[in-house]
């Protein structure tokens, strides 16, 4: 009796120990999952950006969230200003109605396009940031998979060996005022946050 008592015990703990490592695999698996199709959902290539540019594709609307000052200096051609920062080095993120504001205007007059915001470089949280407070008031954007500077220093790095030689980075930058058209209702401020 007390063999067959050691057999149940041994295939229960057996029977469990089996559960525990097919249940964590499925979890593991699912997270990967999750987190692939978050990445894919989420992050827009440069080099793809790059394409849909040469195309004249307007499915999206590029955003630059760097202070209004780097935005004039020079940004990425076709981005259009939101300031997240008052200046180089002061965020703004506290100005929440304004960017808000800003970016409810973006989607009222393009509900169909991809929204798409960059700051300074790829691990900068301001994107993460902003595209985390926005998605609380249900606008959803994407982010630029790189920032400003390594699009401004490292073209050769991002793009394929072939097209270094075929296309000018320069093609792709410009500087001066936003393009954006703006109705006049998200952007009440006349300073350095000023559209």
């Amino acid at each position: 009796m007390k063999i067959l008592s050691y057999i149940l015990i041994a295939l229960l703990a057996g029977i469990s120990w089996w559960l525990v490592v097919y249940y964590w695999s499925i979890h593991d698996n699912n997270l990967i999952k999750d987190f692939y199709a978050t990445e894919n959902a989420v992050y827009v290539s440069p080099h793809g950006l790059r394409k849909q540019m040469d195309k004249k594709d307007q499915s999206f609307i590029l955003v630059d969230l760097r202070s209004q000052q780097e935005y004039e200096e020079d940004h990425i051609r076709w981005a259009v200003s939101i300031p997240a920062y008052k200046d180089p080095d002061t965020s703004a993120y506290d100005d929440k109605e304004r960017i808000l504001a800003w970016f409810q205007e973006l989607k009222a007059l393009y509900p169909q396009r991809d929204i798409i915001v960059y700051c300074y470089s790829g691990p900068c949280m301001t994107g993460r940031k902003i595209g985390h407070f926005l998605a609380k008031n249900n606008i959803y954007v994407k982010h630029l998979g790189i920032g400003w500077n390594e699009r401004k220093y490292d073209w050769n790095g991002r793009n394929h060996e072939h097209e270094r030689t075929q296309t000018d980075p320069a093609a792709y930058r410009a500087s001066g005022d936003s393009i954006l058209p703006s109705t006049g209702s998200a952007c009440p401020i006349n300073n350095e946050f000023g559209c």
